[in-house]
């Protein structure tokens, strides 16, 4: 098992950090140039990428094997890993699903067709709070200890 992560954007590199080191797992980081990442430590491997709509993602689903776990924000990203039948994490603490994600891919197509028509969506991303970092903490644990990941 591996913690695969679209590291562009993922608030939570250093939290998978401490918990692969915490059960001595690998982790492999990928970037893209706009986004280049360095560690020191060698259970870490980083895979830049050139700028690119999906490079990153590319490069995620043909590393990822049946049985690691997948930290990205990306749906599409996510629906491709859980075909290979990978363990999927967003940075919030929720699990991707085959049972959820078909929703949230339909959620993402709509909001995409209400900016093109330039209609509002109501709100702006709040920040991120220390109850979001302990979720998060709290799911890659369960997985990692291939616990019930379905909530």
């Amino acid at each position: 098992m591996k913690l695969m992560v679209d590291a562009d954007a993922c608030p939570v590199k250093e939290m998978i950090i401490l918990c692969a080191k915490k059960y001595d797992l690998e982790v492999v980081m990928v970037c893209d140039v706009a986004h280049m990442l360095f560690y020191k430590e060698d259970f870490i491997t980083t895979i830049t990428v050139d700028q690119g709509a999906d490079s990153a993602d590319l490069v995620l689903v043909n590393h990822t094997q049946a049985g690691d776990i997948c930290i990205t924000q990306d749906y599409g990203l996510a629906s491709l890993l859980l075909a290979k039948k990978a363990v999927v994490l967003h940075p919030n603490g929720f699990f991707y699903t085959t049972e959820n994600i078909d929703r949230m891919l339909f959620e993402r197509h709509l909001s995409r067709e209400m900016r093109r028509q330039k209609k509002s969506r109501g709100g702006h991303t709040r920040k991120r709070t220390k109850e979001d970092d302990e979720k998060f903490l709290n799911a890659l644990e369960r997985a990692i200890k291939n616990e019930n990941h379905s909530l």
